[in-house]
């Protein structure tokens, strides 16, 4: 849940805040794969659909789009549930993010396959 201190000069959740919860999502499921350190080597895609407001529950959804010989690409969705009183949930992002297996020097990319 994004606090105060997340918030833009707009009042809406910062977008920095979004993309580093997008990228630690991603790349759950590239470690799972990989079974091995990763490092995000792109951001493919990544859309705002909707502002995020203080007080919105997120929740993000991560999974596999395609694996390369030393490359994880993972989609990230996420969604916020607005007003507790009466409980709406809207998808605000969407993005794509591909990340590199590494090695145990962090200087080598490993086979992901």
């Amino acid at each position: 849940m994004p606090m105060p201190s997340d918030i833009n000069p707009a009042g809406d959740v910062f977008g920095g805040w979004i993309m580093s919860m997008v990228d630690i999502a991603g790349a759950i499921p590239a470690i799972r794969q990989t079974k091995s350190k990763v490092s995000t080597v792109a951001v493919n895609s990544f859309v705002f659909k909707q502002p995020i407001a203080v007080g919105d529950l997120v929740t993000f959804y991560a999974g596999i789009s395609s694996v390369g010989n030393s490359s994880v690409t993972v989609d990230v969705e996420v969604f916020a549930e607005r007003h507790p009183e009466n409980p709406e949930i809207v998808k605000v992002t969407e993005a794509r993010l591909t990340f590199v297996a590494l090695d145990i020097f962090r200087t080598r990319q490993l086979k992901t396959k």
